[in-house]
């Protein structure tokens, strides 16, 4: 799993359309940055260490040019308007450690002013340069605590808001986007051909309602094709059952010197064909039934009772439980899973609770390639029958039918002790 998603990236389209986004504002960013850095915070930077250190060299000069009456006045001047100290005594401080970009470039501004090498020295509050001017050895000290513009910062804080507006700007965007695209999928996910399905709301941008009103319109044209289909399945085998009853009334009524065989053989055929049309009359209604409450556990064990062979049933349902299902389309589904149990195993269990049934034979099973395949109409396991199984070839094909128009599930697993074990997942109790 960790491999796919690695290989194929986040599956949701929130999390696709905020990756987007956020690898573009994480360059956005980086080269916002970086001209930032370059074409403004640099320069500023550069600008601000030679505005200091012509400040610093001019006050030391006028100091010096000053009578020496009015320096103590020059010198608190600069103090409460600049936080600069002048002072001609000199102390001995250590130099300091480490410089920031600031202080470099304020350091090589005063060299070049002065025209020796200069060092900043570190005092208990503030910086001290000692500056010599005009005969005098002077130490003007200046704040320590001026801060400077680091581009880190700036990129962490720039790219921590811009993660917080991608993050919630995509949120809106794919809400907006997703949430038709959701119940376009969930419409297309439980729509099985009924034409009473509710119509998608046809608002939002262009192309939603495009996309909303042609599945509209494909639903209500599939809704429409199966239902004439069913309608014309369901009259050509009503309209069967005259002429086939024709033929057993001319082979009723055949003379006594006609071959027995022949009239056998006739008769069998007959059978097939009758049991073909009761199939597809029984699928024919089953498909547009309208579900009603029933109580289940009797309803089943009815079902159970018109087989005359033995049944093992396992009923976990509530006595007074009650369900809304299509009671013909569910008796036809569970009699057709029973009667595939019998026709491939020699014993059936049914095992029964309030949302599904289990089915198990002990025949030898469905291979897990032709579970599918099994439910398409006419498909026959020549190797799983014997010699003489019958059959239309349509039970499970209509069982796979009538639990997709009730919004059903059926599936085959291996039973627990060999054979096949199918299970009837129906709707959940009203």
């Amino acid at each position: 799993m960790a491999d796919s998603f690695s290989l194929r990236g986040p599956s949701s389209l929130l999390a696709r359309t905020t990756l987007i986004l956020a690898v573009g504002a994480l360059l956005i960013v980086v080269i916002a940055t970086f001209a930032l850095y370059l074409f403004v915070i640099s320069p500023i930077t550069e600008q601000s260490a030679d505005d200091e250190a012509a400040l610093l060299v001019l006050s030391a000069q006028t100091w010096v040019e000053l009578p020496p009456e009015a320096r103590p006045y020059f010198e608190l001047e600069m103090a409460e308007s600049h936080d600069l100290i002048i002072s001609e005594a000199h102390q001995a401080l250590p130099e300091v450690d480490s410089y920031s970009q600031y202080f470099e470039l304020l350091k090589i501004e005063l060299s070049t002013r002065i025209g020796e090498q200069v060092v900043l020295l570190e005092g208990d509050d503030l910086l001290w340069v000692d500056v010599p001017m005009g005969g005098f050895a002077l130490q003007i000290g200046f704040s320590s605590e001026r801060r400077e513009i680091q581009p880190l910062y700036v990129a962490m804080v720039i790219v921590g808001l811009g993660a917080g507006i991608v993050f919630f700007t995509s949120l809106f965007i794919v809400r907006r986007i997703a949430r038709p695209l959701v119940k376009v999928a969930r419409q297309a996910e439980s729509f099985r051909g009924a034409t009473q399905m509710e119509p998608l709301p046809e608002t939002g941008p262009r192309e939603l309602v495009s996309l909303a009103r042609n599945f509209n319109t494909m639903a209500s044209e599939i809704g429409l094709l199966l239902t004439n289909r069913t309608t014309l399945l369901a009259g050509i085998s009503h309209d069967l059952r005259t002429p086939l009853t024709r033929m057993r009334l001319a082979l009723a009524l055949l003379p006594e010197n006609v071959d027995p065989q022949l009239i056998s053989r006739f008769e069998r055929n007959l059978e097939s064909m009758d049991e073909l049309i009761s199939d597809a009359l029984r699928f024919a209604r089953g498909t547009g039934e309208v579900p009603q409450e029933i109580e289940l556990l009797p309803f089943v064990q009815e079902i159970l009772a018109t087989f005359e062979r033995d049944i093992t049933a396992d009923l976990r349902v509530p006595q007074d439980f009650r369900i809304k299902i299509a009671p013909s389309a569910f008796r036809r589904v569970l009699i057709n899973l029973i009667a595939n149990g019998f026709q491939h195993g020699g014993n059936v269990t049914v095992i029964a609770t309030a949302d599904q049934i289990k089915v198990i034979d002990d025949g030898p099973g469905i291979p897990e390639e032709f579970r599918e395949q099994v439910f398409q109409p006419f498909f026959r396991l020549d190797s799983s029958r014997s010699a003489t199984t019958g059959g239309s070839g349509l039970g499970l094909a209509i069982v796979q039918q009538l639990c997709q128009a009730h919004q059903w599930h059926v599936s085959i697993e291996n039973g627990a002790h060999g054979g096949a074990e199918v299970t009837l997942q129906f709707a959940c109790a009203t």
